[in-house]
C-alpha cells in the first residue's frame, strides 16, 4: 500500500511541475492554437490521479490500521551504554565525564507531505511525520551514544530531547546528556 501511495504522489508532482513550469509557459507562447498537446493532458492525469491514488491509500489505510505499536528504541544497548533520564544511576557511583549531544535535521518529500496534507484533512495520525521523527530521534541518539562510548562512558545520565521546527517540513531532533563512568 506504500508503495502505491508513493508512485500515486510522485505522479502527483510530476504532473504538478509539468503543468506548472511546461504547460504555462507552453500556454502563453502559443495561445492561438486551442489543441492541447499529449503531454500537457498526460501531465494533467497525472496530478489529478495522483492526488486521487493517495487519497483511496491514506483512506485505505486509516481503515486497515487503528492503532499502531511503538517500536522500541535501536543502538542503546548494542553500544554497551545505560541511558537514563534521571540524575543518577541507582545504586551506582560515578564519575562525571561531561556533555554528550547528538543532533540531526530530517525532512520529508513533497510526495509524503502531500500524503500527510491528505491525512490532516481525513484526520488520523500522520504516520509520514511519525516515521521522519522516529528516524531522526533514532539518528541523534545513536549519535550521542558514539559519543559517550569514545569518552569512555558506561552511562547517560539526564537524556533529555529537543525538537525544532528549521524550515516547511524540516525538523531539527537534539538529543543531549551528561556522561558518566562508573567507579569501581
Amino acid at each position: 500500500m506504500k508503495i502505491v501511495r508513493q508512485i500515486g504522489s510522485l505522479a502527483f508532482v510530476v504532473g504538478l511541475f509539468t503543468c506548472i513550469f511546461a504547460g504555462i509557459p507552453w500556454h502563453v507562447c502559443v495561445a492561438d492554437d486551442p489543441v492541447v498537446p499529449w503531454w500537457l493532458r498526460i501531465a494533467v492525469f497525472c496530478l489529478l490521479g495522483g492526488i486521487l491514488v493517495v487519497l483511496v491509500t491514506v483512506a485505505l489505510e486509516q481503515r486497515k490500521f487503528k492503532t499502531s505499536a511503538e517500536e522500541p528504541l535501536q543502538g542503546g544497548s548494542e553500544a554497551g551504554v545505560l541511558l537514563l533520564n534521571s540524575a543518577e544511576v541507582p545504586g551506582r557511583k560515578h564519575q562525571i565525564l561531561g556533555l554528550v549531544q547528538g543532533h540531526t535535521v530530517f525532512a520529508i518529500w513533497l510526495g509524503k507531505d502531500l500524503s500527510a496534507i491528505v491525512r490532516l484533512i481525513l484526520g488520523g495520525e500522520l504516520t509520514e511525520y511519525t516515521e521522519m521523527m522516529g528516524r531522526a530521534r533514532t539518528t541523534a541518539t545513536n549519535r550521542m551514544i558514539a559519543q559517550a562510548a569514545q569518552m569512555g562512558a558506561g552511562a547517560i545520565i539526564n537524556v533529555r530531547y529537543m525538537t525544532t521546527s528549521v524550515v516547511g517540513t524540516a525538523a531539527e531532533l537534539f538529543a543531549y546528556g551528561t556522561a558518566v563512568k562508573f567507579s569501581e
